[in-house]
């Protein structure tokens, strides 16, 4: 029988009390929810553009992956949702450094609105 095991991070913004995890860990993987441009040193939405929200988002993937036991370059999976595709070009340019040498498999969707009116928000699946 598999065990499901939550991860919680202060490294990233905290999750709804009683709604979700920042992630979990299940048979090898780890499933991590959506991260938005989040600090989670104020929990204010960070300022900037995409590409700034863009890199909150994914500081706040690493955060919770290394939390887990894994890393960035050990993700399978991601899907992105953005609030307007016409900021596809500008997250790609920041999404693209990261990740490792081998990229993840990826969807990438828009969306009419987001969590907290937020631009983008970027969820993953990785291997521990």
């Amino acid at each position: 029988m598999s065990t499901k095991t939550a991860v919680l991070t202060d490294k990233a913004p905290k999750p709804l009390p009683g709604i979700y995890s920042q992630a979990i860990k299940a048979n090898g993987f780890v499933f991590v929810s959506g991260a938005v441009p989040m600090d989670p040193s104020t929990m204010e939405i960070a300022s900037g553009d995409i590409k700034e929200h863009t890199r909150q988002c994914i500081k706040n993937l690493a955060a919770i992956l290394e939390a887990s036991g894994s890393d960035l370059t050990k993700v399978v999976k991601v899907n992105v949702f953005l609030s307007n595709m016409d900021d596809f070009a500008a997250m790609n340019e920041v999404y693209c450094q990261y990740w490792g040498d081998v990229k993840p498999c990826r969807t990438c969707v828009a969306v009419k609105t987001l969590p907290l009116d937020v631009d983008v928000e970027i969820e993953c699946t990785a291997i521990y």
